[in-house]
Order: C-alpha cells, then structure tokens, then sequence
C-alpha cells in the first residue's frame, strides 16, 4: 500500500476515533486508511514504532478489527 502523503515517513498510524494504530507497512484495506487522513484524525508517533503507540494506549489493527467511532479528544 502507498502511504498517503501526510504520513508518508510514518509506518505506524493512530486512528484518534477508535484509538487504533495501523502498520502501513502491512496494512492492505486502503479505504480505513483513506477515511482516517480525509477526516484529519490521523495520529503519527514518535519514536515511530508500536511499542511507543501501546505506551499511548492505541491497540494494533488486525483485519476485521473495529470499534465504535468516538469523537477525538484532542
């Protein structure tokens, strides 16, 4: 999957809605990751790995993962 321009140095991606993080790297249904830079809820971390993103309380996407969509804090 090509990354979207935004996070194009980024691997892992924060979805500030359902507080999940997708690899991008791994990552192959391209209209969650569409829909999250659309409606700018998109969250990039640094360090960027997944350990830094647990730290932040997101949980790794799987396919068929999904949670009710919950308005961003921040």
């Amino acid at each position: 999957m090509q990354r979207p321009s935004r996070f194009e140095h980024t691997r892992f991606l924060g979805d500030k809605r359902t507080q999940l993080v997708y690899d991008l790297d791994t990552w192959t249904d391209v209209a969650v990751i569409d829909d999250i830079v659309a409606s700018d809820v998109g969250l990039c971390f640094g360090p960027d790995t997944a350990v830094e993103a647990r730290n932040r309380g997101y949980t790794l996407a799987g396919p068929g993962s999904h949670r009710m969509h919950r308005k961003p804090r921040a």
